[in-house]
């Protein structure tokens, strides 16, 4: 079972991490904003003519980043025996089989706080698919000056709150989970990438959050919409990541209880041989 969980976490974080990067289709669908000035959420905006889409695939992506942080969180952990002086054997997303006895379960910090955090990512992703911006203040003038003057709908307002909490557990996330990664050294391609993922997304955030302030004194947009997209597209590409590790170990862990289960067998045979003699 817990390989099952497993398996079923990386096929919808691979899902998540594909509609995630649906914004790339602005390109041939020539939606008439500059990506290296405007917002990705603004692609979404109530006023755009593919926002509809946009914002269908938002929703889709944080359910399926939801869903997929919840069974990784319920894949998290380490079983041992009580008093059997056995050190607990890892297995897939941080959980083991448990052996004959009676087990009790060790939950691993790093790797709860992780998948906390990328629930609270999908979470939030879902909000801000539902809270829309009514214009796109970074391409109309107009918009900016209504924004200005506080007369947008407050779902302005809840948009930025929302779009905040998701980078925030996006950025927990990827920090978290890398760290749970190379402390237990499991999920080999997220632990060898992971540290590259954060120094990148972090300058990106950096980027980001300055374009963001210099756009809002009125100083431009120092290529607000290029560091939002890296931002972006950094967190799609680590969810990737993530899939494939957690896949990779539910089946490199499946083979190493199949052969166990074997080593089992051919011992139990060859005391019960031993025996008959």
């Amino acid at each position: 079972m817990p390989g099952n969980v497993t398996r079923a976490s990386a096929a919808l974080l691979a899902l998540g991490a594909l509609t995630y990067t649906a914004w790339v289709l602005e390109v041939p669908l020539r939606t008439g904003l500059d990506p290296v000035r405007t917002y990705v959420s603004e692609l979404a905006a109530s006023d755009q003519p593919f926002g509809t889409f946009f914002r269908a695939t938002d929703l889709v992506s944080g359910m399926l980043v939801l869903a997929g942080a919840v069974l990784g969180w319920a894949g998290t952990g380490r079983s041992g025996t009580r008093g059997s002086g056995h050190a607990a054997t890892p297995g897939p997303g941080h959980l083991a089989t448990p052996p004959a006895g009676r087990t009790r379960r060790i939950r691993e910090p790093w790797a709860l706080v992780g998948w906390a955090a990328l629930a609270l990512f999908g979470a939030a992703t879902v909000a801000d698919s539902r809270l829309p911006l009514s214009c796109a203040a970074t391409a109309d003038p107009e918009c900016a000056a209504r924004e200005t003057a506080g007369l947008v709908p407050a779902t302005h307002t809840a948009h930025a709150v929302s779009s905040g909490l998701a980078m925030t557990g996006a950025v927990v996330a990827l920090v978290a989970l890398t760290m749970a990664a190379r402390r237990h050294g499991r999920r080999r391609p997220l632990a060898r990438t992971g540290p590259v993922f954060v120094a990148v997304e972090l300058a990106a955030t950096v980027w980001t959050l300055a374009a963001v302030a210099a756009f809002e004194a009125g100083k431009g947009t120092w290529a607000l919409g290029a560091g939002q997209r890296l931002q972006v597209l950094l967190v799609a590409v680590w969810l990737a990541v993530l899939a494939y590790s957690l896949a990779t170990s539910a089946s490199a862990s499946a083979s190493a209880s199949a052969s166990a289960s074997a080593s089992a067998s051919a011992s139990a045979s060859a005391s019960a041989s031993g025996e008959e003699r």
